[in-house]
């Protein structure tokens, strides 16, 4: 363990031994000290549309299809002409070091082990320049919380320009923070520095719980500021909270270069409908004008396959990530993406997808089933 501000921190570096992904949370919980792992494990209020993100993947059942003639499927894909071994990638979350002392470094090259996608946020434990050298070759997406001054906005998108960023992923759905009763149960401050916040006035984030530093960001965000963003960074923007196919048709013609499906894992609006419930709809407005991304309660390769053919083009997830982090920093995180890979290539087997091309097209079918 490294202790830094009282607070422990793993620095294990293993590869694991995962039964499933859902097993990985109780395992986590044993090594992450009680207020971080409140922080990385909670949800909003009662927690019931975290809950309903995973449930909701039952409302959606894959047609298997015998006789395809099919062996070793393909799950390389790819996003704004990004090659990827992998359609599922890392989703922005925040401080990473509350989970293991080498934070976004390690997950960075747990995800570029894998031929993924990494996308690392502006709450996160290490720098951004720090972050895309960990793994230099890889391709990486910078998300952006925007501030309520624009000139740090500017630096922020700048430092990630600089670092080789593919894409910004503009997140819109978090103008203040949800109500987490974990946190408020622990008592929960940042014990570990922010280190894209030491800009801000108010300080690094050190010794501040969640909602004070939301208190910094933007409560206003417009269809302007992502043409602003778009335009000044010459980059991809992707609108990440995206819940109704009316929003998305509006950051489109807002200059928006990907959408982004996803309710914060359940973190900020409680109440709200589950992610992929929203995805076919959304799918079906956005017609192939831009990608789509999609998170927000996935556990399983079968989860994956579902959203994907439900209208998803990558599918994102970070807890399960982070605890494997935290058991097993970078070669933890390598275990994790192996996983979900290797059950994803199990369901596309047997429902007879070779590449994910195909995937995209498999029919799903809805039937009610009791819990």
């Amino acid at each position: 363990m490294t202790v830094i501000n009282g607070y422990e921190q793993s620095d294990r570096e293993q590869k694991l031994d995962i039964l499933n992904l859902p097993s990985l949370e109780e395992q986590a919980k044993a090594i992450i000290p009680t207020g971080g792992f409140g922080y990385i494990v909670g949800g909003a209020e009662d927690n019931w549309t975290l809950r309903q993100n995973t449930k909701a993947f039952a409302h959606a059942q894959i047609v298997p299809k015998a006789l395809s003639n099919i062996e070793n499927p393909d799950l390389s894909t790819s996003i704004f002409g990004i090659p990827l071994k992998t359609p599922v990638m890392m989703a922005p979350a925040a401080a990473q070091g509350l989970a293991h002392s080498q934070g976004e470094k390690d997950t960075a090259k747990g995800v570029a082990a894998v031929g993924g996608l990494m996308s690392q946020s502006t709450y996160s434990s290490t720098s951004i320049a720090d972050t895309q050298a960990a793994a230099p070759d890889a391709p990486q997406f910078f998300q952006l919380y925007m501030s309520k001054d624009w000139t740090f906005n500017e630096s922020l998108l700048d430092e990630a320009k600089k670092a080789g960023a593919k894409a910004i992923i503009l997140t819109v759905d978090a103008t203040v923070d949800g109500y987490r009763e974990a946190d408020i149960i622990n008592n929960f401050q940042f014990p570990i520095p922010m280190a894209n916040l030491t800009k801000f006035s108010e300080g690094d984030g050190k010794g501040k719980g969640i909602g004070e530093i939301y208190a910094s960001a933007a409560q206003k965000i417009s269809e302007a500021d992502v043409r602003r963003i778009a335009e000044y960074t010459d980059l991809p923007v992707i609108v990440k909270g995206i819940e109704s196919p009316e929003d998305a048709l509006r950051a489109i013609g807002a200059g928006a270069a990907g959408i982004y499906v996803s309710n914060h894992g359940g973190r900020e609006l409680n109440g709200g409908p589950a992610a992929f419930d929203v995805l076919p709809a959304i799918a079906k407005a956005v017609n192939h004008q831009v990608p789509i991304i999609f998170d927000s309660g996935v556990r399983r390769g079968s989860h994956v396959f579902k959203a994907l053919a439900a209208g998803a083009d990558l599918v994102a997830f970070a807890r399960p990530v982070i605890y494997g982090l935290a058991l097993g920093g970078a070669l933890g995180v390598q275990s994790v993406f192996e996983e979900i890979d290797h059950e994803l290539a199990i369901t596309m087997q047997l429902a007879g997808t070779q590449t994910i091309a195909a995937v995209k097209h498999a029919p799903l079918t809805h039937f009610n089933y009791e819990d």
